[in-house]
């Protein structure tokens, strides 16, 4: 038998395992509690993270909404009380004055120019614009957690096959040798909206005025041409396809989104919808119980019935019970077009472009002083205004600052974050500069008060438009005091030289270090220069009239 002593030391001994392994066993449940309560605080952290959904209309101007133009004749009352309940920017730009470009910008946060697409637009059966591998904002928003959907208009090009099994191109479409009936409309689509961070899409591939007439889900068409229908531009459409439904039917589709993703969202789930709207573009086709409504004309009638997509859209946020964390952002793709018939506008006394110089496709403000009107009840304060220069390349930044996110250097090159500005916290500029590219790829860039413009005359359509006014005796640069001079009339180029060179070197060197914020120098697609629109348009001498031809004997 063991001895008394002996028996002690087992004893203590089992007492000191005993307290070990109670006291590892303690140390395991605290870390596991520990453990938990850091993914509950992560949980509820991202739970904090706001829906946020992106309403972009097609050729909308300034003007015409009555929160942010007092003499607007168009019934706006949704966008009203959109703007009464959030904050509008009343200094707010596309990064090109013209679709395809302006939508490139807002995806990636990089200024359009420096993609492939140094001037004009996209096709419908154009190829892919957005690079591969480039981050997006989809892309980004899935990293943390959110679902991704595009619903309208996408005009980025995507990949069709043609029955040949090449790819299409924008040579695919000619109204006379090549209407677009090569195409495979059976065959899935490539490289479109889903491999760029979407986990959804439904919409039409470019404008409304541009073949292919087919709604697109995901990578599929939906149903094959077999006719021919014109909205503007002949081309492929499948029998049931119609122009003038197309925005109830993306509209439906977006409050189906909304609806299907609400419970999800305040689990911690949030969603991000992408909504680029093809109105009012043209066809300017409002739906019959809003045709004549406005009592200006059918521009104006579809403006309400945009202003009721919004409506609609808000709606269904309220319904859910998710409005007060939802960020919604109103803002256009780019100024009015002449397609809206401004003297029929004017004979009313409506002026779509506000105060501005220009419409659609010029480097005059008109071009692409946009509205912009943020509403988020859980973060930025009802009935506010924010004259702070932003770019719609910007929602790359905020997106990323909102969710906690660092971008890489080669992402957002030309994003910066609005989000101080939407809290009311910002103290100073939150952008250095902005730069503007006109629909022939003539360019500006503003800074503070001034604006410098790489071409004489619009750069656009117009007066002065290029190859069609003499433009070989006017300056080859422009530059104005917007705060002298919001409407672009007194040249100063000549007078502050200095100004010029500042601003000149300023744009040179964005383009030379491939972005205009701080990070590693980034490349372009291609080379880039700053005055080659402006060269070009510079030489255009007034256009020769034609001799009336010599009657034949």
């Amino acid at each position: 038998m063991p001895s008394a002593n002996v028996a002690l030391s087992l004893s203590a001994r089992t007492r000191t395992t005993r307290f070990l392994f109670l006291s590892a066993l303690l140390a395991f449940v605290c870390g596991l509690t520990t453990l938990c309560c850091t993914a509950s605080a992560v949980a509820a952290e991202k739970s904090n993270d706001p829906n946020i959904i992106y309403i972009l209309a097609d050729d909308m101007g300034y003007g015409d909404i009555k929160a942010l133009n007092p003499e607007c004749k168009i019934a706006t009352p949704h966008l009203d009380q959109l703007a009464r309940g959030g904050m509008v920017f009343t200094d707010a730009h596309t990064s090109s004055s013209v679709c395809t470009p302006t939508r490139y910008g807002v995806l990636t946060g990089r200024y359009n120019w420096r993609s492939r697409l140094k001037s004009g637009v996209l096709w419908g059966l154009s190829r892919r614009l957005i690079e591969q591998d480039r981050m997006t904002v989809p892309s980004m928003l899935k990293q943390h957690g959110y679902y991704t959907a595009a619903v309208g208009k996408w005009h980025l090009g995507m990949d069709w096959t043609l029955k040949d099994g090449g790819i299409a191109t924008e040579k695919s479409y000619n109204k006379k040798t090549n209407p677009g009936w090569d195409v495979d409309y059976s065959k899935p689509i490539q490289n479109g909206p889903n491999s760029v961070g979407f986990d959804y899409f439904y919409g039409i591939s470019a404008s409304l005025d541009m073949p292919p007439y087919v709604y697109i889900e995901n990578n599929k068409s939906q149903g094959i041409p077999t006719v021919t229908k014109a909205f503007f531009r002949d081309g492929p459409a499948h029998k049931d396809f119609e122009a003038i439904d197309v925005l109830p039917r993306i509209t439906e589709k977006t409050v189906q989104i909304i609806d299907e993703h609400a419970a999800a969202s305040k689990k911690g789930k949030p969603f991000f919808i992408y909504f680029p709207l093809n109105a009012p573009h043209t066809p300017i086709l409002p739906t019959p119980e809003w045709q004549g409504k406005s009592g200006i004309n059918a521009y104006c009638d579809f403006v309400m019935q945009v202003d009721d997509t919004v409506g609609q859209v808000m709606q269904a946020l309220k319904k859910q019970g998710i409005h007060e964390n939802t960020l919604v952002i109103f803002t256009a793709d780019n100024g009015c077009s002449p397609a809206a018939n401004f003297k029929e506008m004017a004979d009313k006394d409506h002026q779509p472009s506000y105060r501005f110089r220009g419409h659609k496709a010029d480097i005059y403000e008109g071009g692409h002083r946009v509205p912009f009107i943020a509403n988020w009840p859980a973060r930025v304060k009802a009935g506010t205004h924010s004259d702070q220069l932003i770019c719609l390349t910007d929602l790359m930044a905020t997106a990323a600052d909102i969710v906690g996110a660092k971008l890489p250097d080669n992402a957002g090159e030309d994003s910066v974050s609005i989000l101080p500005a939407l809290e009311g916290k910002d103290t100073q500029p939150v952008r250095e500069a902005a730069v503007h590219h006109s629909i022939r790829g003539a360019f500006s860039i503003r800074k503070d008060h001034w604006k410098l413009e790489f071409c004489p005359g619009s750069g656009g359509w117009s007066f002065p438009k290029p190859g069609k006014d003499d433009l070989s005796q006017l300056p080859p640069i422009q530059l104005y005091d917007l705060n002298a001079d919001l409407n672009e009339q007194k040249n100063l180029q000549s007078e502050y030289p200095e100004v010029v060179k500042e601003l000149t070197d300023l744009l040179q060197s964005y383009v030379d270090r491939g972005r205009s914020t701080p990070g590693a120098p980034q490349e372009n697609n291609g080379d880039v220069d700053i005055f080659e629109a402006g060269k070009s348009a510079h030489k255009m001498k007034r256009p020769q009239k034609k001799k009336p031809a010599k009657a034949k004997s």
